[in-house]
């Protein structure tokens, strides 16, 4: 085996999961969420050799694994969706939860997916990164925009779904 093939089997082994976590946000089914991850490793395979280290290896493989999922939903990228989990640690990175919201979970999910699919392209990508609790440097060096600004976005992006949310349930 070769010395690529040892980092990049190292670098899938040690990413599998942020890299299935992307696909299953940009696409609504198995079978997509396969194809997309084979492009993904595709194009880390790709690109393995020019990644200089610049940044932190998870973050590179979050900036191939969103813009190889862009790609691949090239269609109509405005009307991209994020196809959410009902995971407990994604809905509360986003929005914060008292009691009565927690028991309608499920409701909220709905909601929330539909919501987030109203945002813009960048607002979502961003969203599904907190949802991965990637810290907002990474995010910004996946994004290609600056720290502060990411925490403006972040904090305007949770008072807008958390208010929605909130508006929904009375």
């Amino acid at each position: 085996m070769t010395k690529k093939e040892e980092k990049f089997r190292r670098i899938i082994k040690d990413n599998e999961q942020r890299i299935l976590s992307i696909c299953r946000y940009y696409s609504s089914n198995d079978e997509d969420h396969k194809d997309m991850y084979q492009e993904v490793l595709i194009n880390i395979w790709k690109s393995i050799d020019s990644f200089r280290g610049d940044s932190q290896l998870s973050t590179w493989i979050y900036r191939v694994a969103v813009n190889t999922a862009m790609g691949f939903t090239n269609k109509e990228i405005r009307r991209q969706k994020v196809f959410l989990e009902n995971k407990d640690y994604a809905l509360h990175n986003l929005v914060d939860l008292d009691e009565n919201l927690a028991k309608e979970k499920e409701r909220m999910f709905e909601k929330l997916e539909n919501q987030m699919n109203q945002l813009s392209v960048i607002d979502k990508i961003i969203m599904t990164l907190v949802m991965e609790s990637v810290n907002h440097k990474e995010i910004a060096l996946i994004i290609g925009i600056t720290e502060p600004n990411v925490r403006v976005k972040i904090h305007r992006i949770k008072n807008e779904l958390k208010e929605t949310l909130e508006k929904s349930n009375l």
